[in-house]
């Protein structure tokens, strides 16, 4: 029992040193490459201290390091597999009766653990670290982010309240979506009739409506009338409407029930939202499937040769999957296919195809 133990932490401690070595490597790139970025852009922009862009970089990184935890885990567990085999460590487990099973599993933990904790404490820290980069990109380069950019020189938002669905058109968006100018407001009863037009010079988010100053309200049938302040009733807050409108990437795991909820009351397309949601919770799923797909290209021993050249088939088939999966993923954003489906059919499939594989192997 002892040496079983002693055994599995040890083939654990391989794969974890392997996957955490690969994101460390892959994470210092990332900010390398961000710091260039941000420094090109301070020289166009004005002269902003590096200190504080090393601060955003730093804060952006776990953002764009998140999407790499199952190419990390992938290539992690083909570097601990291969150094294992080619200290012949994998033929003596072989010799004393281990299945190929029972010396993955450890690594198959490990990386089901990593998944679990990037779901449920990496994404969150991800999330927060991302939305205080903006704030403070914003701060030092002088812009507010327009999450409703004008596109075709305006920008039109639908949705819901609690007199009715309404279609709200700005000529430009600030405050990170929360102030509108220009706009013109589409408003229908609970029914789906329309019942009036509204032009106002600007307005403002607040909980439960949108606040429009200077606004003329035009009725069928009716002259229009002029008001120095008009609501219109909205499911959105100020809270949620910076991420309704914007990525989905930036969204906590914790928060994106609620904010799913909230965008499907106010009449907004939740598809990107729920694909993303599915995304998070396959993550320990996929870090399984990774090292399967390893474990397919990495038994071999050294002596019949050919490593190199299974190794390469191993990295061209993760990235036939990840193309697969952004592919499916996209299905799943334009509503074509239901979310988990997009999601978690290309997870299974690749389950299923390297444990197949591995039978093969060991059994023939």
């Amino acid at each position: 029992m002892m040496r079983n133990w002693t055994l599995t932490r040890y083939i654990g401690q391989r794969f974890l040193v392997g996957i955490i070595a690969t994101l460390a490597i892959c994470s210092l790139l990332i900010f390398m490459i961000d710091i260039l970025e941000l420094l090109r852009v301070a020289g166009k922009r004005g002269s902003v201290p590096v200190s504080s862009l090393v601060v955003i970089a730093l804060m952006r990184l776990p953002a764009y390091t998140e999407f790499l935890f199952g190419f990390a885990v992938l290539v992690g567990s083909i570097g601990a597999l291969l150094n294992l085999n080619r200290k012949s460590e994998l033929a003596v487990m072989r010799a004393g009766g281990m299945s190929v099973w029972q010396f993955l599993w450890p690594g198959m933990l490990v990386a089901f653990l990593i998944g679990l904790g990037g779901m449920l404490v990496f994404n969150p820290l991800a999330a927060a670290g991302r939305a205080n980069a903006e704030k403070k990109f914003a701060r030092a380069f002088g812009q507010d982010a327009n999450l409703l950019k004008a596109q075709g020189g305006g920008s039109w938002l639908r949705q819901d309240g609690q007199d009715g669905e309404s279609v709200i058109g700005a000529a430009a968006a600030s405050n990170r979506g929360l102030t509108l100018t220009g706009v013109m407001v589409f408003a229908y009863d609970p029914k789906g009739h329309f019942t009036e037009r509204i032009d106002a010079a600007s307005a403002d988010l607040r909980e439960g409506y949108w606040q429009l100053q200077n606004a003329w309200v035009s009725r069928l049938g009716q002259e229009p009338e002029k008001f120095d302040s008009y609501l219109v009733s909205t499911y959105l807050t100020p809270d949620r409407v910076q991420d309704a409108l914007g990525t989905a990437f930036s969204v906590s795991f914790w928060d994106l029930p609620g904010l799913i909820e909230v965008t499907e009351k106010a009449k907004l397309s939740a598809e990107k939202l729920k694909v993303q949601y599915e995304l998070l919770w396959t993550r320990p799923l996929l870090c399984v499937a990774m090292v399967l797909l390893a474990a397919t290209v990495s038994l071999r021993s050294f002596r019949s040769g050919g490593i190199q050249t299974m190794v390469a088939t191993g990295m061209a088939g993760g990235f036939g999957f990840f193309l697969i999966s952004e592919i499916s993923r996209q299905f799943g954003v334009a509503g074509l296919t239901p979310a988990w489906a997009a999601v978690w059919l290309p997870v299974v499939l690749l389950l299923v195809i390297c444990s197949t594989v591995l039978l093969h192997q060991e059994d023939g």
